[in-house]
């Protein structure tokens, strides 16, 4: 990794190095945190986590070959990985008072050892579709680092920064807040020369307490923009309408419709057929040009996705036909509306987050699905006061859209099961996962279209695998 000698990165965390002096000039090849993938000449983090230690499998990875070890543990209490004083030190170890606050600082030195453009993603729904959106268009003319998944927080940010190479040209990197303070922490690693903001939902209320201070908290990036950079916005929300020119740059506007809030949309789509679960055709304008695509995933908000993709590409100087193959080469990851075939079921794997916004998106999509609708939905997280106000808004709305069944878990979505009882014909409430999975196999039926969703900690993966394996 460029720069990144045992010397360099004990300065920039502010350490205290232990160990031989003449490894100080050696450069890591990797940072984990996971000692399963410790690998030659790495890095290992020892992070203290709320059921595992790091500091536990130090001895493991320096078996394994890592060069050096990012800790907090004191040497004095640890003769057995330090060695006696007249011994000399068995594991070379950078000490810290906080191992992740460590990380951040190490991945801040980083970014700046590898000028490459980053365009950062921001927004409180669809950020990940988003990233991997912009991530297939700029990838046919770039090679491009990407958040995996979505490891978007304090510490999936600076594991995605230290996968640059100098092979990469380009990254984008999804940026993921619940906080005031945090989007200025990232922004403050990652100095994005490229801002797309999604939208600002009602995710994180609990928190940020309502959309004013959602907006307020991911504002906050503009304190690290690159002055000579890009920033592309959702036109049609009616909070980023509010944003003017950041640092002398004005804002790009993408939007469903020509004409936004209060601005004239750069970038939106017309001549809009839905074909089912297969997609979404439209013909997308940008400034001076427009092409005719087919997002291979449904939904509106793919659309909405497709126009910060080509956002992103007509900024970074891809070609109308360039942009138009990279929207078509967009694969949604497993969790995020993953479309599978399962014998004669089809399932939409959409449970690795929920909020209500996205909820009542996937139910939009549902309703255009060939066969028996029915939604599997669990809890959101993270809601504050309007929890259950929320939470039954969304059995009102799985009504409104013509699901034929709905069968809900968890405390929460009881208020969905109670507002749709009466207008959805098979309606379910459970308390738990486990009493849902019981009964799962006699509730599906042949030619079913499955949604699953919920927030992440509901462990729906499970519903998933049981009806992929029927």
């Amino acid at each position: 990794m460029k720069n990144m000698t045992i010397e360099n990165i004990t300065k920039a965390v502010r350490g205290t190095y232990i160990g031989p002096e003449e490894l100080l000039n050696r450069e890591i090849s990797a940072v984990v945190t996971d000692s399963r993938k410790t690998e030659e000449g790495c890095l290992f983090a020892a992070i203290r986590g709320e059921r595992v230690d790091g500091h536990k499998f130090i001895p493991q990875v320096i078996n394994r070959g890592a060069l050096v070890v990012l800790a907090e543990q004191s040497p004095e209490k640890t003769e057995e990985l330090y060695g006696k004083p007249d011994d000399g030190c068995r594991v070379p170890t950078i000490l810290v008072e906080s191992v992740l606050q460590a990380l951040k600082d190490a991945a801040e030195f980083y970014r700046a050892q590898m000028p490459i453009p980053v365009v950062g993603i921001i927004g409180s729904v669809g950020k990940t579709s988003t990233k991997e959106m912009v991530a297939s268009v700029l990838s046919v003319r770039y090679r491009v680092l990407k958040t995996e998944g979505n490891f978007n927080n304090e510490l999936g940010v600076p594991m995605t920064v230290f996968r640059m190479r100098d092979e990469h040209q380009i990254a984008v990197i999804e940026m993921g807040i619940n906080h005031f303070g945090e989007m200025h922490r990232l922004a403050k690693i990652v100095r994005p020369d490229t801002v797309i903001m999604t939208n600002i939902g009602t995710a994180h209320l609990e928190f940020l307490k309502t959309r004013d201070g959602i907006l307020k908290a991911k504002s906050e990036v503009f304190d690290y923009f690159k002055k000579d950079g890009h920033i592309i916005l959702n036109g049609d929300d009616d909070k980023l309408s509010t944003i003017e020119e950041k640092n002398g740059v004005a804002p790009l506007r993408f939007g469903y419709h020509r004409q936004g809030y209060s601005h004239e949309n750069d970038f939106y789509a017309e001549n809009v057929e839905r074909h089912g679960l297969d997609g979404i055709s439209c013909r997308i304008h940008m400034p001076g040009a427009y092409t005719d695509v087919m997002i291979p995933a449904p939904g509106e908000h793919m659309i909405m996705n497709a126009l910060a993709g080509a956002a992103a590409g007509y900024v970074y100087g891809l070609t109308t036909e360039e942009i138009r193959r990279g929207i078509e080469n967009y694969e949604s990851l497993s969790g995020r509306f993953h479309i599978i075939h399962s014998g004669d079921v089809t399932i939409i794997d959409d449970c690795y987050n929920a909020n209500p916004a996205s909820m009542k998106a996937s139910l939009s999509i549902l309703a255009e699905a060939d066969g028996r609708k029915v939604a599997v939905l669990g809890d959101m997280g993270e809601l504050g006061d309007r929890e259950k106000e929320l939470h039954g808004e969304i059995g009102a709305f799985a009504a409104e859209c013509g699901i034929d069944a709905l069968y809900c878990v968890g405390p929460l979505m009881q208020n969905a099961a109670d507002t749709a009882n009466g207008r959805i014909s098979d309606v379910r409430h459970f308390d738990s996962l486990e009493k849902l999975m019981n009964k799962l196999n006699e509730m599906i039926r042949p030619g079913d279209t499955v949604l699953v969703k919920a927030s992440h900690f509901m462990n729906f993966s499970r519903i998933v695998s049981a009806l992929s394996e029927k």
